[in-house]
């Protein structure tokens, strides 16, 4: 498995974030993390990412343990944090060629992952801008190039089509679908429309805890909407 997790456990103030969450991934998958504003999504993906260390349990990526090998686990990933900002005295350009150099990538292997990056997020119209004078949308865009620049087995994204048009949302998800066959990927969405049209498996958490790890076919009504089910496993935010 690419991604696996083991009753991974995290508390914050003495509150409990996460409580004994365990799920793996492999090639090939889509997997939708779906739940509440402070159900767990994100904290399950930072842990995962090296962001956080676990309170209790463990993760690996790419078979390499996230805390005692974390350096090679972080190498092997690409990591799309929520609302990501920062660097905006960088151009796009100069964004992604700091991504490569700090993941050990210069002359022509720089080149590429440069090029990678920009044909995957359709950056090439302003790789010479600086960030901090870009739209939500183009700093979006620019954040999701630094994730998939090595070409990693694993990608982690956390709200990935935040503040993409219509358009640049349908890209995006093509882009992901041609990648899946080759990695494990995982996103977290408010979108229930995101989960139908992306993913092929989604794992719901609530207060902490996963209530639904499952193909997305079972959850799916007649009509082949997700809110039905995921209202049932969420009744406090239903409506």
């Amino acid at each position: 498995m690419l991604v696996e997790a083991q009753s991974l456990a995290k508390r914050f103030g003495g509150a409990p974030a996460l409580d004994g969450v365990s799920f793996q991934a492999g090639a090939g998958e889509i997997v939708g993390l779906l739940g509440a504003n402070g159900a767990g999504k994100s904290t399950t993906m930072r842990l995962l990412a090296g962001y956080l260390r676990p309170d209790a349990g463990a993760a690996s990526i790419a078979g390499r343990d996230v805390v005692s090998n974390g350096l090679a686990a972080r190498a092997a990933l690409g990591y799309l944090p929520e609302s990501p900002t920062g660097f905006p005295d960088l151009t796009i350009h100069e964004f992604l060629t700091f991504a490569a150099e700090a993941r050990g990538l210069f002359g022509a292997a720089r080149r590429s992952a440069i090029e990678r990056a920009v044909a995957f997020a359709d950056l090439a119209p302003a790789l010479d801008r600086l960030l901090g004078a870009l739209s939500q949308g183009w700093r979006q865009r620019a954040w999701i190039g630094q994730a998939v620049l090595h070409d990693p087995p694993v990608l982690i994204l956390d709200e990935p089509t935040t503040a993409l048009d219509p358009a640049q949302k349908a890209r995006l998800r093509d882009k992901l679908r041609g990648a899946a066959p080759d990695k494990a990927i995982l996103i977290s969405t408010h979108i229930l429309e995101e989960a139908e049209t992306l993913c092929d498996r989604v794992i719901v958490f609530r207060a902490g805890r996963i209530v639904a790890d499952s193909p997305l076919a079972p959850l799916l009504d007649a009509a082949g909407r997700l809110a039905p089910a995921y209202a049932a496993l969420n009744p406090e935010h239903a409506g």
